[in-house]
């Protein structure tokens, strides 16, 4: 079969299976009852990810480069790295809404792709004199992947404040910092100690009381639930059931895991983007809007990461701030391509 043929015809099939894939997951969170869809959900994403595997392969082998070249190859790229960090944070999170907010993404940027870039730009071209370098796969593919997994880490944090609607929660074990699990209503005290137990849950703990077990020998330290009566600006309505707190708990871990995989992806393809733009240009650094931009994301996420290892903030403070590196992270990649030219102008098509 003719390789052009080829990725015609795979890249339309992406589009329509995450097109179906997103209507899936939609059905599921829906109606949870239809066990059916959590299966098809994550067939349908993993069906995807090999058609555009195979897209990007028949690229290669057509060109003779790795296919990072101009933005319909990059597009897809990011495609395929969005459906396998979401497969990855759907396996350790077994929730079908992971699904529901990753793969309308993933649908919009194949439609993009796919649907809205001129045939022109859909080409294999010959690689310019400034991409005829070994750097090309090592810088713009980790550069790629980590920009996947902190679009998914990001959208997961996005779906952690849509299942809380904003709340600020306790969240247990989902932070390994000063804060975190370490500060959950929880006291150390000595064996024997006189400890005072209120029967009113304590609403730092979502309104539900934790119990602990103790055996009081010589010596021993245990934990006691310390609680504070409800003052009268606390109400019941302001609580979450018990099946939102573990959904968001699951979203709070899996999207901090996330993150903190695509942060040191990002951190490697600046760094060798800064030795590629010396060994081409002479200077690791000119301050370009792509090279500004990435160390933007660079600083949301770090700081992003400094809260929740360093201040133990968990739940909504960090949430907002992965949720604004989702926004960063599309300026980063695609706005500065639309909004000038710069060093890294091949994706600009404006």
């Amino acid at each position: 079969m003719n390789l052009v043929v080829l990725q015609n015809w795979l890249d339309n099939a992406s589009f329509a299976v995450l097109f179906c894939t997103m209507l899936v997951y939609w059905v599921g969170v829906a109606f949870p009852n239809l066990s059916v869809t959590a299966a098809l959900g994550t067939a349908g994403m993993a069906i995807a990810n090999l058609c555009i595997a195979t897209l990007l392969g028949a690229r290669w082998i057509e060109g003779g480069y790795f296919p990072l070249s101009n933005l319909y190859e990059s597009l897809f790229f990011l495609t395929w790295g969005i459906t396998a960090v979401h497969l990855l944070a759907e396996y350790n999170s077994r929730s079908r809404l992971v699904g529901a907010v990753t793969s309308p993404v993933a649908m919009a940027i194949a439609a993009f792709a796919t649907l809205t870039l001129p045939s022109t730009m859909q080409l294999s071209e010959p690689l310019v004199p400034a991409l005829k370098s070994n750097w090309l796969m090592m810088h713009v593919s980790v550069m790629m992947l980590s920009y996947s997994a902190l679009m998914v880490g990001a959208l997961l944090a996005i779906a952690f404040l849509i299942v809380t609607r904003g709340q600020n929660i306790q969240l247990q074990g989902s932070s390994v910092g000063t804060g975190g699990y370490r500060s959950n209503g929880y006291k150390l005290h000595k064996a024997g100690e006189l400890v005072t137990q209120f029967s009113t849950p304590n609403v730092e703990n979502n309104g539900f009381t934790r119990l602990e077990s103790s055996n009081n020998g010589n010596g021993t330290a245990v934990l006691n639930l310390v609680t504070v009566p409800e003052t009268p600006t606390q109400t019941a309505t302001n609580t979450l059931s018990p099946q939102r707190l573990s959904l968001a708990e699951t979203l709070d871990n899996i999207s901090y895991r996330v993150i903190g995989l695509g942060f040191p992806l990002l951190t490697i393809g600046i760094i060798a983007g800064g030795v590629w733009a010396n060994e081409a240009w002479g200077s690791y650094w000119s301050w370009d809007p792509k090279e500004t931009w990435a160390l933007i994301t660079w600083l949301v996420f770090a700081a992003y990461l400094h809260s929740r290892i360093t201040r133990g903030w968990q739940g909504k403070k960090p949430a907002i701030l992965a949720a604004t590196g989702f926004v960063v992270v599309w300026i980063c990649y695609l706005g500065v391509n639309l909004l000038g030219k710069g060093l890294h102008s091949y994706g600009w098509f404006l």
